[in-house]
This record gives structure tokens, C-alpha cells and sequence, in this order.
């Protein structure tokens, strides 16, 4: 039997069934008001009998001002007195361990990295910019106290709904450069406070967060935390500062870390080239990462901490997964992009197949004659992130249809993904509007 279809218990006493993972992806697949879907209830169904023991949604916004996407699932102050959500939510998660897999839900709020036509002036550690050309993304404005409070707040209370929902644990997303990824980086992170200036200041808003959120879903669900191995930038978190965070993390008692890498600026969770040079990390590397992107991140480690971590980014062959799980370097693999073309992936990763489909390779915004473009920064950071709205195109594809759609080009991918974000921006400002109207005449 592949050590790949061994069980793991979690220090929180969840079991389970199998090392393979669903990694967060975001979906895009709510309505207007931030409720779940019947697309994502059949997108969930059709990864939960996908063979991956365990499913982790994409992101469960705390806040509407601060949305990773137009479409999130929004999970803030009332969701859980509203009963046309609460059965929407649990409709999802029954889909998704309707055979045997656990389901988390990834809570985030995005920060600076909320898109402008979301928010033009959305809060951050500090009013430092996003250093990415064309305006997609405001000027943010620095938090105060009671904003912090607000956000610890807001992760008790979404982690508390979503178990209540029928989630059976959470994942807090500090990573890729959301808001508390943010706080960790000295780079965005230019505070004096004692949310500030040294590794622990930085670091306390993430730790207020996992000790608000085990308080609030207890000591038998599982929480885990996607944290950054690096942001890849100058100035930037580095590995031997998420070396200590993860220590910190562990002693909090996390029942398992995501180890990921990158943000907007630096996406290396893509395997695409920012618009700076990577900085380099002092990490040993491996044979281990000839495949995966942050296994040699996991297999260092491994060795100073016990809980369980989690290797997403770059696995697409059950040799390179079987070896990183039999060296100890992780002991969940995470897979994203390729269950978007075989949701049944991992199923067949199991039964033995000895690899998963690589579409990336042949897709591209750019036609061949003008493919010598691509060795322009932006040109290429363009090309690659079309390129990932062929992959939202195939999970919106699942959702709708059940099925994936491989012959959408990546062209009718990238005009589909900003209609579905214009159309739905309008109806989520309409129906703020109404929602606004009906609170003050229920206050009349």
C-alpha cells in the first residue's frame, strides 16, 4: 500500500483518512450577498469523492471590504442569525464529507491585496502600497487598535459559524500576502507599535488570532494555519523568521501548518516570476524539490517541530509525494491546479497511477509569434496570471456543470472571470443597498 493512503491523527484527535489534500483554491462561486451556492455544493461533491482525505475551501472572508476576489463565500457579523446562509453553508459541507473526507474552511481577510473596485482604501499593518502596476490595487490605510481587535474578533466568530455550518475544522490563512501575512513582513509591516518592528510584534496579531480561534471551536477540532516559508523579497518574511513563527505556532497548539510561499508582488505559489528578483532563502536544498515548490521549506522543519505540516505547490508525481512523506519532509501533500482537470486526481494517484495532468504546458495568453514577449517581466507575469484564469474557468465549469471544460481557451478564460467579477460586484452593491434599506426600516 503507497504510504499516500496511510491515515494521520491529528494532535486535536481528528483522523484523516489518506495524506492527499484538496489545497484552498478560490472559487468565485457566491451570491451577491456572500452566501454559498448550489455551484459550490456540486463543485465540493465532485471534490469529495475525488479521493483527497481531507478538502480545504478557498477563502471565508471575514470582512466585504476586504475580499480576495468578487464571489467569495463572506462570513462576517450576522451570517449565523441567517438562516437562508446557515443552510446554504451546511448544504456545502455535506456535499464535500458526504464520503469520508474532513472539509476545513480556509479563513482569510485579504488586506492591502483587496482589489480597488472592492475597496479603494483598504486597511493594512501600514499605508504601504502594493508595488504592482495598473492600479488594480488601492492605497491602503493603516490600522488602528480597534481595527485589530475587530479582525481577532472576526476569526473567532467566522471559525465558530463555519463548525456550526458543518465545517470539521479551519484553517487560518496567513500566507500569499493576505492581511496576516502582511503583518509578519517588515516590508509592509512598517508599525512601531507593539504590533511592529520585531519578529514577535509582527507576529502577535497571527498568534491573538489562533489563540482566539481554538478558544472559540475548542481543544477537539482541528485548526491549522497556511503560513509563508518566505515572501521571496527583499525585506521581505524569511525562512528563519517562519522557522520561529512555526515554533511559536506549534507551542499555540496548531494541529497542522501548510507550508506555501509567496505573495501578489512575488507569486511564487505559482511558479511565476515577480517583477524583482527572487531573494534567495537559506534553506538546504534537496532532490526532494525537484517537483514541488516549498518541500525542501517542509523537510527543514521537520526537523525542529513535531506537529504535522502540509507541502502544497508544484506535486505532480506520486513518486515525488510518496518520497517527500517517506523522508519525513511533509506528511500531507497538498494538490490544487491539477484537480481542477481531474477532480478525481488523488482517487487516481491511490489506485496507482503514477501521475497527475500538466496542462500549464501547453497554455498561454500570448500566441507563439508573439512568445518572445514573454521574457518582458510584466508581459509574462500577464501571461502567466491569464493562464490561472483558465484554472478558475474549470472550477466554475465544475460547479455549474460537474464537469471540467479543457477546450475553454485561455483568451475566453480570462474575458469569463472578469465578467462573472464585474456582473457580480454590481449585484453585491445592489444587494448591500437593500440590505441597508431593510435594516433601517426594521429600525423604523
Amino acid at each position: 500500500m503507497s504510504v499516500l493512503a496511510t491515515p494521520i491523527t491529528l494532535p486535536c484527535g481528528a483522523t484523516l483518512p489518506n495524506r492527499l489534500t484538496k489545497a484552498a483554491m478560490t472559487e468565485g462561486l457566491a451570491d451577491p450577498r456572500g452566501r454559498p451556492t448550489a455551484e459550490l455544493e456540486r463543485l465540493y461533491g465532485v471534490w469529495g469523492a475525488g479521493g483527497c482525505g481531507l478538502l480545504i475551501s478557498g477563502n471565508v472572508i471575514i470582512d466585504r471590504a476586504h475580499l480576495e476576489r468578487p464571489g467569495n463565500v463572506i462570513c462576517e457579523d450576522g451570517f449565523a442569525d441567517d438562516a437562508t446562509a446557515m443552510e446554504a453553508m451546511r448544504h456545502w459541507t455535506a456535499a464535500a464529507t458526504a464520503k469520508g473526507a474532513h472539509f476545513w474552511a480556509q479563513i482569510s481577510h485579504a488586506g492591502r491585496q483587496t482589489q480597488a473596485k472592492v475597496n479603494p482604501h483598504p486597511k493594512a499593518p501600514s499605508a504601504v502600497k502594493l508595488g504592482l502596476p495598473g492600479g488594480q490595487f488601492g492605497e491602503p490605510v493603516a490600522m488602528d487598535e480597534d481595527d485589530i481587535a475587530d479582525v481577532i474578533a472576526g476569526f473567532a466568530r467566522t471559525a465558530t459559524t463555519c463548525i456550526a455550518g458543518g465545517f470539521t475544522g479551519v484553517q487560518v490563512h496567513a500566507a500569499h500576502g493576505y492581511l496576516l501575512s502582511q503583518f509578519l513582513s517588515s516590508r509592509s509591516n512598517q508599525r512601531t507599535d507593539r504590533w511592529g518592528g520585531s519578529l514577535d510584534n509582527r507576529a502577535r496579531l497571527l498568534l491573538d488570532v489562533v489563540k482566539a480561534v481554538r478558544a472559540a471551536v475548542g481543544p477537539d477540532v482541528a485548526v491549522a494555519v497556511k503560513l509563508n516559508s518566505a515572501d521571496f523579497q527583499r525585506g521581505g518574511f524569511a525562512f528563519d523568521e517562519s522557522l520561529q513563527v512555526a515554533r511559536w505556532l506549534e507551542s499555540a497548539g496548531v494541529d497542522c501548518i501548510e507550508i506555501s510561499g509567496g505573495t501578489y508582488e512575488q507569486p511564487k505559489l505559482l511558479g511565476i516570476a515577480g517583477m524583482e528578483p527572487e531573494e534567495a532563502q537559506q534553506v538546504a536544498a534537496s532532490t526532494l524539490a525537484r517537483e514541488a515548490y516549498f518541500v525542501d521549506f517542509a523537510k527543514a522543519m521537520r526537523e525542529q517541530l513535531s506537529i504535522p505540516l502540509m507541502a502544497t505547490g508544484g506535486f505532480r508525481t506520486r513518486a515525488a509525494m510518496e518520497q517527500a512523506v517517506e523522508a519525513g519532509a511533509a506528511d500531507i501533500i497538498g494538490l490544487a491546479r491539477p484537480l481542477c482537470v481531474d477532480p478525481a486526481g488523488a482517487a487516481h494517484l491511490l489506485a496507482g497511477s503514477e501521475s497527475l495532468p500538466r496542462p500549464e504546458r501547453e497554455l498561454a495568453l500570448l500566441p507563439a509569434w508573439l512568445a518572445p514577449l514573454r521574457a518582458i517581466p510584466m508581459v509574462r507575469a500577464i501571461d502567466s496570471f491569464a493562464v490561472q484564469y483558465w484554472y478558475y474557468s474549470q472550477i466554475t465549469a465544475l460547479g455549474k456543470t460537474g464537469h471540467t471544460n479543457p477546450g475553454c481557451s485561455v483568451f475566453a478564460a480570462f474575458r469569463e472571470v472578469e465578467g462573472h467579477a464585474g456582473r457580480w460586484l454590481k449585484a453585491h452593491r445592489n444587494s448591500a443597498v437593500a440590505n441597508a434599506d431593510d435594516s433601517r426600516r426594521q429600525a423604523g
